[in-house]
């Protein structure tokens, strides 16, 4: 068997994405699933490396990881550090907020402290709401979305952006509502440096083959059942 395939992502509670390792080896969720379903299309191993959300890009220009499994967008401004595979999920965007608050569309957040990860989609979503502060949530803890969920609870802002799959456990929770949905269609895909052709056409060719056979959409459906299957 090949050398196992490095991969780079936060070490966090983000379900159904991904939960945080119980041993510092081994992960559970719709990513992970696919990591190991595109790496037995390689016959490599998954090797995860657990990286601050800021560090992804460093991660891959040191060699350190092969790619960045975890939660990427694809967007212009990442391409310009990054190249991408084809998507593996492409989900919409979603507002948190305190249970209670009279948040039903964007202009309802005027005036209102509204939390995103810097840099992200979500972000420049955030920055479209006409009236609101954003509020940059930097990702040099390894929890981000677990910070912004603490500043939401504590009341340091008032409502978070982030893709609809990441809310999708917290349906029950009695802290917060899921204000609104907009259908921004994001892509996610697996990044990986610009000077590394071989791995970004090996992962892109894995991916081709899971979606062509099934594999993937098996797992969306298992993980994720109440989002429609995009592809």
């Amino acid at each position: 068997m090949a050398a196992p395939l490095r991969l780079a992502c936060i070490d966090a509670e983000a379900p159904p994405l991904f939960s945080k390792s119980p041993d510092g080896v081994t992960r559970d969720g719709y990513e992970p699933d696919l990591a190991e379903l595109c790496a037995a299309v390689l016959d490599r191993s998954v090797e995860w490396v657990f990286t601050p959300w800021a560090e992804f890009v460093p991660a891959l220009r040191s060699r350190e990881a092969d790619a960045v499994w975890c939660g990427q967008g694809i967007t212009e401004a990442r391409r310009r550090q990054v190249d991408f595979t084809r998507p593996y999920a492409v989900f919409n965007e979603s507002v948190l907020v305190r249970r209670g608050t009279p948040v039903a569309s964007p202009a309802d957040l005027r005036g209102l402290r509204v939390a995103a990860i810097e840099g992200s989609t979500n972000m420049a979503l955030a920055e479209t709401f006409e009236g609101a502060v954003a509020v940059p949530f930097g990702g040099a803890t390894d929890d981000v979305f677990g910070d912004m969920l603490a500043a939401l609870r504590g009341g340091e802002v008032d409502a978070v952006v982030d893709d609809d799959v990441v809310f999708v456990p917290l349906g029950d929770d009695p802290d917060f509502d899921l204000a609104f949905t907009v259908p921004t269609g994001n892509r996610w895909g697996v990044a990986v440096a610009k000077d590394r052709p071989d791995v970004l056409a090996d992962l892109d060719g894995a991916l081709a083959t899971i979606i062509e056979n099934g594999a993937l959409e098996k797992v969306w459906r298992a993980r994720m059942p109440a989002l429609p299957y995009p592809f």
